[in-house]
């Protein structure tokens, strides 16, 4: 059986890579922990548009938190240790939650760095601005 997707159209050439990352948006759609923003900063410098992804990683050390880029992906993963009997808890609500959070980057897209403070992780990312480019294609003829 063959799928047929919407990039199937002869005039949307080159538009695999896109649907692979939506693919894999749908993938990774489904857990909402941690929960997150993300905001639009003013452009500042030559670095373009900024944005900022803001994580609620209440309880991780910034040694229990990695964040890294992967094939234009930005993977966050958390990982809090569990102290083996060294606390007695009468009632546990906050759970020792591992996650793993992945946002699919445009291309250009550069991560500028990342800031834990009050519980929040905060990823900065830079997007250059692009201009845009028009280029004359000669025809060679024959004959």
């Amino acid at each position: 059986m063959t799928r047929i997707s919407a990039f199937s159209s002869p005039l949307l050439l080159g538009f695999d890579e896109v649907e692979r990352a939506l693919e894999r948006l749908s993938k990774a759609a489904g857990d909402g922990y941690p929960p997150y923003n993300i905001e639009r900063l003013p452009a500042t410098g030559p670095k373009g548009d900024m944005l900022r992804i803001t994580l609620a990683v209440a309880g991780f050390s910034d040694d229990e938190l990695d964040v890294s880029v992967e094939d234009n992906e930005l993977v966050i993963c958390g990982r809090q240790s569990e102290e083996a009997g060294s606390r007695i808890y009468l009632h546990r609500g906050i759970a020792a939650r591992q996650f793993r959070k992945v946002f699919v980057l445009a291309e250009g897209i550069e991560v500028v760095g990342a800031d834990l403070a009050d519980g929040l992780l905060s990823i900065d990312l830079a997007r250059p601005s692009s201009d845009r480019m028009v280029r004359k294609i000669e025809i060679n003829g024959r004959g």
